[in-house]
C-alpha cells in the first residue's frame, strides 16, 4: 500500500504515543512491583511498606521515643573507647531535652544476596528488597541528629532495632520518587538510584562502586558486584571468619530482645544495650567492607 503524506503523519504519531506508553508501563512496573513502591493513595516517599501503619505508631511510641532520648543523653565514645558508659536512670529519660518528634519512616532498600552472587536476574524485583525502616528527627537536639531504625517484627509488625547517629541514611532513602528506587550496598556504604534499569551512584562510596563511572545498566553492576562478593558469600572462609563484608541472606525477623542491639552510632563501632549500660562494639571489616 502507498503510504500518503496523510498516513505518514498517523503513523509517526502512533508510533510517538506507543514509546510514551511502552516508558510510563516500564515505570510503573519498575515502581509497582519492586520494593518500596508508591501506592497510588499514598505519598510516594513513604512506599508501599507493609504494615505502614505499626510503622508510624512504632515511631510515634512513648518507648521509642524513651529510647532517642537515652540515646541522646549519652556522648558516642570516641578514639574507639570500649568502657561502658552508664545510662542516666531517670524515671523519664527525655527530661532536660528539647522537645522532638520523629518524622514518618522511610524504607530502606538493600541489593540480595542472589542478585550479588550473580545467580538471580538482573531485575529490580530480584536485585532488591526491603531490608528496614528509617525515620529521623525534625530538628537537631543539642546539635545532634539521630535515626531511628525499625526491623520487621515476625509475624507482622515493626520493632525499634536501633538509633544511629545522624540523619544520611534518611536524606538517601528521601531521594526514591515515583519513577525510581533508591537502594543501598551496605559492605561499601554505597548509596544508588534505580530508574527503569539504569543505576546511577548517590555518594563517593557508590561512584567507588562503579568505578568511577556516571552510571551503568542494572546487568552491569551484577557485574561488578559479582566480582566483590561471589566468594564471601554465606559459609565462605571469607564470612566464617567473621569479617563484616561478608553477604548473606537476612535470618528471620525476632521481636525486641533485651539482648538484641539497642543503639548504633558511627560507621564502625556500636553502642550495644547490655545489662543496662551501653557498651562500644568494634566490627571486623575486609577490604571491601
Amino acid at each position: 500500500m502507498r503510504v500518503t503524506p496523510t498516513s505518514r503523519e498517523r503513523v509517526a504519531s502512533l508510533l510517538a504515543r506507543l514509546t510514551t506508553v511502552l516508558a510510563l508501563s516500564a515505570a510503573a512496573l519498575l515502581c509497582g512491583t519492586g520494593p518500596g513502591h508508591a501506592a497510588p493513595d499514598r505519598n510516594p516517599l513513604e512506599a508501599d511498606i507493609p504494615d505502614y501503619q505499626a510503622a508510624l505508631d512504632a515511631v510515634k511510641s512513648t518507648a521509642v521515643r524513651q529510647a532517642v532520648c537515652r540515646f541522646l543523653s549519652v556522648p558516642v565514645p570516641e578514639g574507639g573507647s570500649v568502657t561502658p558508659q552508664p545510662i542516666p536512670d531517670r524515671a523519664d529519660p527525655c527530661e532536660g531535652l528539647p522537645t522532638f518528634t520523629l518524622k514518618d519512616p522511610l524504607a530502606v532498600n538493600e541489593i540480595t544476596a542472589g542478585f550479588a552472587a550473580g545467580t538471580s536476574p538482573p531485575v529490580a524485583t530480584e536485585a532488591i528488597r526491603l531490608s528496614h525502616l528509617v525515620s529521623s528527627l525534625n530538628a537537631t537536639v543539642n546539635n545532634r541528629q539521630a535515626t531511628v531504625m525499625l526491623a520487621p517484627t515476625q509475624g507482622g509488625g515493626w520493632h525499634l532495632a536501633a538509633v544511629r547517629e545522624g540523619d544520611s541514611d534518611v536524606t538517601f532513602a528521601g531521594k526514591a520518587d515515583l519513577g525510581s528506587l533508591v537502594f543501598t550496598e551496605p559492605q561499601i556504604r554505597g548509596w544508588y538510584q534505580l530508574k527503569l534499569l539504569t543505576v546511577t551512584p548517590l555518594n563517593d562510596q557508590a561512584r567507588q562502586g562503579l568505578n568511577g563511572r556516571a552510571s551503568m545498566s542494572l546487568g552491569d553492576y551484577q557485574k561488578l558486584l559479582k566480582d566483590r562478593y561471589a566468594d564471601k558469600q554465606s559459609g565462605s572462609e571469607y564470612d566464617t571468619k567473621g569479617f563484616s563484608s561478608g553477604y548473606d541472606v537476612a535470618g528471620e525477623a525476632e521481636g525486641p530482645s533485651s539482648s538484641a542491639p539497642l543503639v548504633v552510632g558511627g560507621s564502625s563501632a556500636a553502642l550495644v544495650l547490655a545489662g543496662g549500660v551501653f557498651l562500644l562494639r568494634r566490627r571486623r571489616r575486609g577490604t571491601t567492607g
